[in-house]
């Protein structure tokens, strides 16, 4: 979020608001963990990400924790580890991607083959990525995301429950109806740690050759692939039967 454009905690209207969307979220955490395990959480350490960390851990629900290290996180992702593990007293558990996959991929495109076609880009996505978030949801019953509609073209849709045919279990973002300003008021409410790029004017941070600050009125999305037209902006991680869900503009002029 833009640094000018943080939402004001005099605000009790919204502070209401967002106290009553956390009490949702976390009947439904605990109505997922109970009719689902195992149930996980895969935490990209975004700001949405962070709110679902501090509700899960903080109200000791039966969901487990996951990050995906790509190997080209910004450095201040990893201190957000670091003080998220610190200042919850946990750990999260962490994915690499294989070795192979990464050799290969440099091996026929390049360490930065991914800025030359959206094929590249995507197969970089999978092996860091995509593969990775595979082993991690293996055997699990359902999974959590901190997606919410508003965040791209390409998330308009978003359901709070879904079935993901992609990995073949059910897929939970509890945070489908929250705004951005809703998301930092939680934050800045409950003490929650963050990402210091956001104090930068990145409100979405993914690894840091394809992430970039944006500027005052771009969509929040601008920053990652900055390179690519709105519609292909997803690294492959959130899909509809192996597909980009289509945006409610486009289903109509289909």
């Amino acid at each position: 979020m833009i640094r000018e454009s943080l939402p004001d905690l005099a605000n009790p209207e919204l502070v209401d608001i967002v106290a009553a969307k956390a009490a949702r979220a976390i009947t439904l955490l605990r109505n997922i963990a109970r009719d689902y395990a195992p149930v996980v959480f895969a935490n990209s350490l975004g700001a949405e990400d962070m709110v679902l960390t501090d509700l899960i851990w903080r109200e000791e629900i039966n969901i487990a924790i996951f990050s995906l290290d790509t190997g080209r996180l910004p450095v201040e992702t990893y201190d957000l580890i670091h003080q998220t593990e610190k200042h919850y007293g946990r750990k999260l558990d962490i994915f690499f991607p294989r070795h192979e996959a990464v050799e290969a991929y440099a091996r026929r495109h390049g360490s930065h083959g991914f800025y030359d076609s959206v094929e590249a880009r995507k197969a970089c996505c999978h092996a860091r990525k995509v593969e990775p978030l595979q082993r991690a949801l293996a055997g699990k019953g359902a999974w959590v995301t901190g997606l919410r509609a508003g965040q791209s073209a390409t998330r308009d849709r978003l359901k709070v429950i879904s079935q993901d045919t992609t990995n073949n279990l059910v897929k939970a973002s509890p945070l489908t109806d929250w705004s951005e300003a809703e998301v930092w008021v939680y934050l800045r409410a409950n003490n929650v740690p963050y990402n210091r790029l956001h104090d930068r004017n990145y409100p979405s941070i993914g690894c840091a050759p394809c992430t970039r600050a944006i500027q005052p009125g771009e969509d929040v999305r601008a920053g990652r692939w900055w390179w690519e037209t709105p519609e292909t902006k997803e690294c492959g991680l959130h899909l509809v039967d192996g597909r980009l869900q289509r945006t409610s503009r486009q289903v109509a002029e289909a």
